[in-house]
C-alpha cells in the first residue's frame, strides 16, 4: 500500500513516518490486504471548507473529508483520499484538554475507517466509529 501524506498548512508539524504507521495498524488490524494507495493531504479551514462546499454541498468548515475512489474495480484495488483540517484540530484539542496532534491521529483514523465503510449517520453507528477510532489511537 502507497501512503502519501502532502502537508499544504504551517499551523501544525505533520509526522508523516507516525501517520503511516497508523494508517498501516488500521489496515492490518482491520484486514485489509489490498494494494492501491492512499493520500492524505493537511490543510486549512477555508481549503477543506472549499471542498466540502463543492463534494457534499455543505458551506462550512469539517474535521475530515474521506473519498474512496475505488468504486467498482475487480482487481480489489484500494485507492482513496483523505483530506483533514489542522485549523479544527487545534480548535478541537482547545475543546477537549487534548493535544493538536492527537485531535490529528483521530482524525486520520476517522477518515480511514470511512474509506473502509464505516459510517457515523446513526448513534449506532458512531457508537462503533468512536470505539474503533480510540482502538487504533489510544493504544
Amino acid at each position: 500500500m502507497k501512503i502519501t501524506i502532502k502537508n499544504l498548512q504551517k499551523k501544525l508539524p505533520i509526522h508523516p513516518g507516525r501517520i503511516k504507521k497508523l494508517v498501516l495498524k488500521i489496515l492490518e488490524s482491520e484486514k485489509i490486504k489490498e494494494s492501491g494507495w492512499i493520500n492524505i493531504c493537511f490543510v486549512d479551514n477555508p481549503l477543506i471548507k472549499k471542498f466540502n462546499a463543492k463534494f457534499h454541498k455543505t458551506n462550512s468548515t469539517t474535521d475530515v473529508l474521506a473519498f474512496n475512489l475505488s468504486g467498482a474495480n475487480k482487481k480489489k484495488v484500494l485507492l482513496a483520499d483523505i483530506m483533514i483540517s489542522t485549523d479544527t484540530a487545534i480548535k478541537q484539542a482547545g475543546t477537549f484538554k487534548t493535544a493538536a496532534e492527537y485531535e490529528l491521529s483521530l482524525y486520520v483514523a476517522h477518515g480511514i475507517l470511512h474509506i473502509l465503510g464505516y459510517n457515523d449517520r446513526t448513534k449506532a453507528q458512531i457508537k462503533l466509529m468512536r470505539k474503533k477510532e480510540s482502538q487504533y489511537v489510544d493504544r
